[in-house]
């Protein structure tokens, strides 16, 4: 961002919705597979509808999972049963699968990869024991100082009213919602920082009667209400930048939301990318995360490149850090690396850049190791990929994630001041 004053909108949506069930259902698969046999590979798609959910793509294990059951287990977590939850229902959806195993072609290159050369000399005898990369790609990860974990704050606002909302959902503080939601904040900017929260929208799938009520003005006007007493306000009950008297609140504003979920919409997995990063204020490779297994680099080089910006940011070296990691399929060591701290930096973008080249081992099975990604759904009680599938891959506060950690922020620091002299 080069400009001082803006505003600035990011989205987040609830687990209800299409995309997302998508998203849980597919992760949800890998969390199973990971759990049974942590060397599994696995791509696997979903695709939600009025009674349907499709399962397709290609998975290598050791083992068997039941999939249909683990598909109707993750609707049933959502909160789609039935009339209950809005139409789409757990026990009586179909559920379809069609599975191949992950291609020998790619299999080979990413078992055995092929060192990175800078030079341009033959390469095809020079073979290690590491794994390359699942896929050519690039992959951005970013952090910035607007928020304590080290977020823009457009998304973590956001994020934070749709898990709210959820939340009051499933605890029965309302007990009219239904699993589909979205939410929206525009934040102010002036001098480049967040100065006020200028508009919110949120809207939320609901019972067609709510305590008898039936008619439609008086229910948008119960929902409206109870959003800004039960969501909107404990939201920002601490946060140093709240709504203001001039502050926008955009409720439910198409009306009626009584059809919803894979009823309303038909949903697939990977189409809330932005949402799982960062909110569009940072740019994204354009590969999505859930169902990948982390042989895939579009999901475990963007943690990494994750866990380089913050730690950059976190040791005060920059006020705003962006990191793109580039990788060739079968090739181990990214083909590219690039530091940029849009002029906030405390060094060059090129010492930082010579620093993370030497702090950093970006290579797949690295990145798997240091995260120990294999095993994180074993130690998480099966559930770890699902978990991360709603309310952002990026960010987390609501549970451990390792790409979160800021291990490395003293030793940077140190090697930055080391630099300087």
């Amino acid at each position: 961002m080069s400009l001082k004053n803006f505003l600035f909108t990011s989205e987040s949506v609830t687990e209800g919705h299409p995309d997302k069930v998508c998203d849980q259902i597919s992760d949800a698969i890998l969390d199973e597979f990971l759990t049974r046999d942590p060397n599994s590979r696995v791509a696997a798609e979903t695709t939600v509808t009025t009674g349907m959910a499709l399962v397709c793509g290609e998975i290598s294990s050791n083992c068997y999972v039941d999939i249909p059951s683990v598909v109707r287990n993750t609707i049933k977590s959502i909160g789609y049963k039935g009339e209950e939850g809005g139409g789409f229902d757990y026990k009586t959806c179909a559920v379809l699968t069609s599975i191949d195993e992950q291609s020998t072609d790619i299999a080979g290159g990413v078992n055995k990869a092929l060192e990175s050369r800078s030079d341009n000399s033959d390469t095809s005898n020079l073979e290690t024991e590491d794994i390359g990369a699942g896929d050519q790609g690039i992959m951005f990860g970013y952090a910035c100082n607007e928020t304590p974990e080290l977020m823009p704050l457009p998304i973590s606002l956001a994020h934070r009213l749709s898990y709210k909302l959820a939340e009051i959902r499933k605890n029965h503080t309302v007990n009219y919602l239904r699993p589909d939601g979205k939410s929206q904040v525009t934040v102010e900017y002036r001098d480049g920082r967040p100065y006020r929260i200028d508009t919110i929208v949120l809207s939320t799938q609901h019972d067609p009667e709510i305590n008898g009520v039936s008619d439609n003005k008086k229910i948008q006007e119960i929902i409206r209400t109870d959003l800004i007493k039960y969501v909107i306000e404990p939201v920002f009950a601490n946060d140093a930048i709240k709504p203001d008297s001039n502050t926008k609140y955009l409720i439910n504003p198409s009306g009626r939301f009584v059809i919803g979920g894979p009823q309303g919409d038909a949903g697939l997995t990977g189409r809330k990318i932005i949402v799982d990063t960062y909110g569009g204020y940072a740019r994204h490779g354009g590969g999505a995360f859930s169902g990948k297994d982390p042989t895939k680099v579009d999901r475990s080089a963007a943690y990494a490149a994750r866990w380089v910006a913050k730690n950059i940011v976190a040791a005060g070296l920059a006020e705003k850090c962006e990191i793109e990691l580039a990788y060739a399929i079968g090739v181990s060591r990214p083909v590219s690396v690039l530091v940029d701290t849009f002029g906030t930096g405390k060094v060059s973008d090129e010492t930082l850049s010579e620093i993370v080249t030497q702090n950093f081992d970006l290579r797949p099975n690295a990145i798997i190791k240091q995260f120990d990604l294999r095993n994180l759904p074993a130690k998480n009680g099966g559930k770890f990929y699902q978990k991360l599938a709603a309310y952002g891959h990026i960010g987390r506060v609501d549970f451990a994630v390792p790409w979160e950690e800021v291990q490395m922020a003293e030793k940077l620091q140190s090697e930055a001041l080391a630099l300087r002299v």
